[in-house]
């Protein structure tokens, strides 16, 4: 099989997604992939860093553009819904007219993406940053359509702490939220926060449909590459359950 060779655009501070997405990357049943990143200097998760990190983003795409990558992901699902409603659809473009010959995808829209797959409307959400930025990210989504029943900010400022938070944190601060009515659990809407060995166990307590920002990550990519968006063990979304929602579409 040919890989096809992923494009990442990560916080420097980032270390989980170029582990989380390839790990998940790898149990697709007819394709290989390899993986490249660039870089955009951010350690600290603000408004004025989020910013100064965005405008690195042509000189990161300009790197990937001389690796020949076949997809790209703009790896930072905060940096863009924190600009406003829409960013995702107007950097998309924006990094699609620099490399036309490339599929582009964001974080931020294939969290949208992986949400409207599963036909969800109302969901609730985990996620690492501090509360003001959280509620940008709640409504960026509300912008979105869905409606977002409870969520919860960790209140972690620093990104390389994101990517320490235990698996128990998460978990219990998914306890703690009101899910009647939830169509579905964004479990981490970060790529920076750990979320793989979440997912499986969080559908089994919870009862319905769980992805993470990595999970839709790797769902987007793959459509993009129009592969099967199906990897065992990662979850409802990526389990071929297509539009159907609810405790039932969950394997036992």
């Amino acid at each position: 099989m040919t890989p096809h060779r992923i494009g990442l655009v990560v916080p420097s501070s980032n270390v989980t997604v170029e582990t989380e997405i390839p790990a998940l990357l790898a149990r697709h049943a007819d394709a290989t992939f390899s993986f490249h990143g660039s870089r955009m200097r951010m350690h600290r998760v603000s408004p004025e860093e989020l910013r100064a990190m965005n405008a690195q983003r042509e000189r990161c795409v300009d790197e990937l553009a001389d690796a020949g990558v076949d997809a790209l992901l703009y790896a930072c699902l905060v940096a863009l819904m924190a600009q406003g409603p829409g960013e995702h659809q107007r950097v998309e473009a924006l990094v699609g007219d620099q490399l036309p010959d490339t599929v582009v995808r964001s974080s931020a829209g294939a969290l949208v993406e992986g949400l409207q797959a599963l036909g969800a409307r109302r969901i609730a959400l985990v996620t690492p940053y501090l509360r003001p930025l959280a509620e940008q990210v709640v409504g960026y989504l509300e912008a979105e359509g869905f409606e977002v029943v409870d969520w919860a900010a960790l209140e972690v400022g620093d990104n390389a702490e994101v990517g320490c938070i235990p698996g128990e944190r998460v978990m219990t601060a998914a306890r703690g939220l009101s899910m009647a009515g939830a169509d579905a659990l964004v479990i981490s809407a970060c790529v920076q926060m750990p979320s793989l060995d979440l997912v499986a166990p969080a559908e089994a307590e919870f009862g319905l449909p769980v992805l993470s920002a990595a999970t839709a990550g790797a769902f987007s990519l793959l459509r993009a590459l129009d592969l099967d968006p199906r990897l065992p063990g990662a979850g409802t979304l990526l389990a071929g359950a297509g539009s159907s929602v609810g405790a039932s579409t969950i394997a036992s």
